[in-house]
């Protein structure tokens, strides 16, 4: 009989801390209420919580232990299992356990019972005492006989079970471990989180004894590395497990999430990398972007809130308590849809998310927060696969965003892929045949790049040696080449200029020159090149600060959010809308709606009129970017109003409502407004965007033209006029994120020194 036991601990290390008291070399104690029947044979598989076998082998059952609440210690149910049977992995994990129970004292080959935790009010549980041992198992007997029972151990706590279960015949269906759909949390954690979301790694920071600190893993790494993979075992796991089969299993192992999550499957920039990942891309629900694991089809929401999810098992191991509200930071140029897959997948994850946060505001968070600074300054950040570049005007607790740009397809994974194509040439020049069609070679490749790069931001050059990296005529062959920081900085500098070039629209965008900047923070782990270093500091004239930590700074800004939200003396942010929204016209072209950089939030309404007698229905497609052809922007949906009364031609008025909040989530109403009522807006991305954009060309967008013209009534209360026709935003009254905010304030504005 096949039996596997899923145990609550996340980590090989965590397992052997806690649960090394319940094993010994003879055999290991299972908490079941369903026993076994003694003398029943088991191929046995101990498991950890993400599914990943610990512990295989054969065994038979000894023993059976009935449930005793009243005994003290209080005895579990279960069954004590002896081992005929261990691979050598697994005795030698058995073996680090009982050394660890022997330097505690406990005699060897007793299994002794587990810690039970604290309870809740703080005071520590009682301990219990070791009891009797599991004999080693016999040498011989390959069917060994039933021996009578002898006396069972204390176990531990059952406030966190082991989950048995019968082994599946044949491949069973993927488990991801997440719920079908988001689910509310029902009791909020006292502790909030912040989390920096990030396309290499991510990781949780929280706020103790008025110190932000990132928080650590039991391996005592700071960061989980948001790659997801598909192991040999039909498992899913994620963080460093995943990792560590990137270079052996890259089809399976899913890495960069991040620049794909909330994107349309058929967008030229979705396409255009498809060949870039080793991994495939493929269509998902409503047009999205999604991967392929094994056999099924698996969501950038699902793999990003897998992500999420581990980062929250470090936060919950480490302050002992059960944590369910985060604040997550996701990059300033990311649209609409982007942010709202990012709560998606915090829904997914167990995740209550208490604000989304722009990262170079967090960067700026943790650069001010507690300085009482009245400065302008400019966050550069440059991470694993996007760039930002936000100009933030400094007052004590006022955080004002001004100007705001970026490129979410710009980062440490492009300069790797410039390293890759001079790999790439210098194969073809040695070898005078193409690069293999492998992905395991190609990884092989990628990762080698990435440890160049590393090693010449302090070196002069960096030895590259591929052994076996692909085979002629059954010889193997070879890369070795030696790179030089010369040339790579040749290869990258062009990266670096596109950087600038950001920094440079960004400030002209608000009438500013580099001298109005009084602090530049690098930001991300690709701002630590030493290209960067002086080409930022050639550009605006003086050397960046290095205040904050550039891997930390973001999920300590975040956490210190988090800390404000629950204290009377909060940090206030506005922040602006980094991209322009706009509706399709015919033609293929946009008319913006919502301008960049108005702050938010924001609330612009658009009227329309019908174009034919009778309509019942109106089609808008919305975009977001600044080109005015919608070739050239991101697609966000296509808005369809519907339950329209029937009439005349034009005799019918609508208002749309276009709302921003501060997180810069859009919201869309209607109103009929020759009765008032409400009529159903519902936006959906189903169609595609080349369906969309095609549909524009071809006189689709007939309906918005005919708006532009119409005469309105004024708009509602809680709404300020705005001329469509000029393109201004209005805002709504009731929010704090205003414009001028600082100025009403404090008379001014913070000024330049």
């Amino acid at each position: 009989m096949g039996l596997a036991v899923r145990l609550s601990y996340g980590t090989l290390d965590e397992l052997v801390e806690r649960f090394a008291v319940n094993i010994s070399r003879g055999g290991v104690f299972i908490r079941t209420r369903d026993p076994k029947p003694v003398g029943t044979l088991l191929v046995l598989e101990l498991r950890l919580s993400g599914g990943e076998a610990a512990i295989r082998g054969e065994g038979v059952v000894r023993w059976i232990q009935a449930e005793d609440p009243t005994a003290h210690p209080r005895r579990a149910p279960g069954m004590g299992v002896q081992f005929t049977k261990l691979d050598d992995a697994s005795r030698a994990l058995v073996e680090r356990m009982v050394e660890l129970k022997e330097r505690r004292g406990v005699a060897p080959g007793v299994v002794a019972p587990a810690p039970i935790a604290d309870r809740p009010d703080g005071t520590p549980a009682p301990t219990r005492a070791p009891s009797a041992a599991i004999p080693a198992p016999p040498r011989a007997a390959a069917t060994p006989t039933p021996a009578p029972a002898f006396p069972s151990p204390a176990q531990a706590d059952l406030a966190a079970p082991h989950r048995a279960e019968q082994l599946l015949a044949g491949p069973a269906r993927l488990d991801l471990g997440l719920p079908a759909s988001p689910r509310p949390v029902a009791r909020p954690s006292r502790a909030i989180i912040g989390i920096d979301l990030g396309t290499s790694n991510s990781c949780a920071a929280i706020v103790k004894d008025g110190r932000p600190y990132v928080i650590p893993s039991r391996e005592g790494h700071n960061t989980v590395p948001s790659i997801v993979g598909l192991n040999a075992r039909h498992r899913i796991v994620v963080g460093h497990l995943a990792k560590a089969q990137l270079l052996t299993n890259p089809k399976a192992t899913v890495s960069g999430a991040k620049r794909l999550i909330g994107r349309a499957y058929d967008t030229p920039l979705v396409q255009e990398i498809r060949a870039k990942y080793p991994y495939a891309i493929v269509p998902g629900e409503d047009g999205a972007a999604a991967v392929r694991l094994g056999p099924e089809t698996v969501s950038l929401e699902q793999i990003s809130a897998l992500v999420l999810g581990e980062v929250r098992d470090v936060a919950q191991n480490h302050l002992r308590e059960e944590v369910n509200r985060a604040v997550i930071t996701v990059p300033a140029y990311y649209n609409e849809r982007q942010r709202a897959a990012v709560r998606e997948a915090a829904a997914l994850a167990g995740l209550r998310v208490e604000r989304i946060l722009n990262e170079p505001t967090a960067a700026a968070l943790a650069y001010a927060y507690g300085r009482h600074l009245n400065q302008r300054v400019l966050v550069y950040d440059l991470g694993g696969g996007t760039f930002d570049a936000s100009v933030l005007e400094l007052s004590d607790n006022v955080y004002e965003v001004v100007s705001t740009g970026g490129d979410t397809f710009l980062g440490g994974v492009d300069f790797d892929g410039q390293i890759v194509d001079r790999l790439l040439a210098i194969w073809e020049e040695r070898t005078g045949v193409p690069f293999p069609d492998d992905r395991v070679a190609l990884s092989r490749l990628v990762d080698a790049a990435e440890r160049a790069k590393c090693a010449l931001s302090e070196r002069a050059e960096f030895p590259v040696s591929l052994p076996y990296l692909a085979l002629r005529d059954g010889a193997p062959i070879a890369l070795e080449a030696v790179l030089t920081r010369e040339e790579i900085v040749a290869l990258v500098e062009p990266l670096v200029d596109r950087t600038l070039d950001v920094c440079r629209e960004v400030l002209l965008a608000k009438g500013l020159g580099t001298k109005d900047i009084d602090e530049v923070l690098l930001v991300g782990g690709q701002s630590r090149m030493p290209l960067v270093h002086q080409k930022v500091a050639a550009f605006f004239g003086r050397p960046p600060s290095h205040a904050v930590h550039p891997d930390e700074a973001v999920a300590l800004g975040a956490a210190l959010l988090a800390h404000s939200l629950g204290s009377a003396e909060g940090v206030v942010l506005i922040d602006v809308l980094p991209m322009s929204i706009g509706i399709g016209l015919p033609g293929g072209r946009v008319k913006t709606i919502i301008e960049r950089n108005t702050p938010l939030p924001a609330r612009k309404q658009y009227g329309l009129t019908t174009t034919r007698d009778g309509q019942t229905e109106f089609e808008l497609a919305v975009f977001q970017g600044e080109s005015g052809a919608a070739s050239e922007c991101e697609y966000l949906g296509t808005l369809r109003l519907g339950g329209l009364p029937p009439g005349p031609r034009g005799m019918v008025k609508i208002a749309v409502g276009f709302e921003l909040g501060a997180e810069c989530l859009l919201t869309v109403t209607a109103r009929e407004l020759n009765t008032g009522r409400e009529v159903q807006a519902v936006m959906s991305a189903r169609e595609g965007a080349e369906a969309a954009r095609r549909k524009l060309e071809q006189g689709g967008g007939a309906d918005a033209a005919r708006a532009q013209t119409g005469n309105f009534p004024a708009p509602g209360p809680g709404d300020v006029a705005a001329d469509a026709g000029a393109g201004g935003a209005a805002v709504s009254n009731g929010g704090r994120a205003l414009g001028g905010l600082f100025r009403k304030l404090f008379g001014r504005r913070p000024e330049a020194r």
